[in-house]
């Protein structure tokens, strides 16, 4: 049974207002200029439908949007004929059709974030019952950037994995989870967000590491056979959507290019709140996270923090 991360903070009241999180920023059209909408699905569009099986009115997109807006005038709505034509398209949509040469990802969230389900080059079907009314932005994939399916990931040791799978246990749900989401939704839920700026960024590399490690390397199954690299709860590290924080993001970004490896391989980076609270782990595997508080608000920098509590450690870019 693997070493469990121990929590340091209880669980968080509500989870504070959105924010857009990393990653590369696609220019998107507004409601007004996107004069090619036209309610039919043609060749190179991406079109939703109001209902499954592609039936209903539809909307019809050459571009990434990051967010639909809820209310008319201001939002894209469905435009063909049939059932839902005039009605805004965010957590409506049942159903998509690709008729694009790239993959189109829907989010859950608005912002390119969140849960997400692909439609790859002419795909046509029904968005997952996670997706399904609940549509919020969607995005056009470079066409040289596969996403990883099944239970593989595309990272290595000095690579990051593009994704990791998440077991939502309490939602008996298993999660395909952009990384950077992912190492965002858990920094706020491990770290105190009012701790120093180089505890934060000691707390981002090791949340970073411990879910690289697992994407590499777990063999988790769920009872019936579904594979996972993560639990969403202290059995691994708490992963709450939404969750971000701008202090917490920022501990993420500015660390993102970093690397933090033992004998040239991404180690388990494991924590627990307290020297006691770790007392059974094997000395250099573990950092304390209060100690990553005290030791930031005596001036160590993060990399100090990381080098006093892991051994044998290399930290690079």
């Amino acid at each position: 049974m693997p070493l469990r991360t121990v929590r340091l903070i209880p669980r968080l009241a509500a989870a504070t207002a959105a924010m857009a999180l990393g990653g590369t920023v696609l220019t998107t059209a507004s409601p007004a200029s996107a004069a090619a909408r036209d309610g039919v699905c043609d060749t190179g569009e991406f079109c939703y439908y109001f209902n499954s099986n592609n039936q209903g009115s539809l909307s019809d997109f050459t571009e990434s949007i990051d967010d639909y807006a809820t209310t008319q005038p201001t939002c894209y709505d469905f435009k063909g004929p049939g059932d839902g034509k005039g009605k805004c398209i965010k957590n409506a949509a049942a159903s998509a059709w690709n008729r694009s040469s790239k993959t189109v990802r829907v989010y859950f969230n608005s912002g390119h974030t969140g849960t997400y389900q692909d439609f790859a080059p002419g795909a046509k079907g029904n968005l997952n019952p996670t997706l399904k009314n609940q549509n919020a932005s969607h995005q056009f994939l470079s066409s040289t950037s596969p996403t990883p399916t099944g239970c593989k990931t595309d990272g290595t040791d000095t690579k990051l994995p593009t994704t990791i799978l998440v077991y939502r246990k309490s939602l008996d749900r298993v999660e395909r989870v952009e990384f950077k989401t992912y190492v965002k939704n858990v920094l706020p839920n491990e770290w105190v967000s009012s701790w120093p700026s180089e505890s934060l960024k000691a707390g981002a590399m090791a949340v970073k590491n411990f879910g690289w490690y697992w994407a590499l390397h777990s063999n988790r199954k769920t009872a019936d056979g579904r594979c996972f690299d993560v639990y969403d709860h202290t059995s691994s590290q708490v992963y709450k959507p939404g969750s971000a924080k701008a202090v917490t993001s920022a501990a993420v970004d500015a660390t993102w290019g970093a690397r933090l490896t033992r004998n040239g391989k991404i180690f388990r980076a494991q924590y627990c709140a307290t020297t006691t609270a770790c007392g059974n782990w094997v000395d250099g595997d573990w950092m304390s996270q209060n100690g990553s508080r005290d030791k930031a608000r005596e001036g160590w920098s993060y990399s100090r923090i990381l080098q006093h509590y892991y051994t044998g450690i290399v930290l690079s870019s």
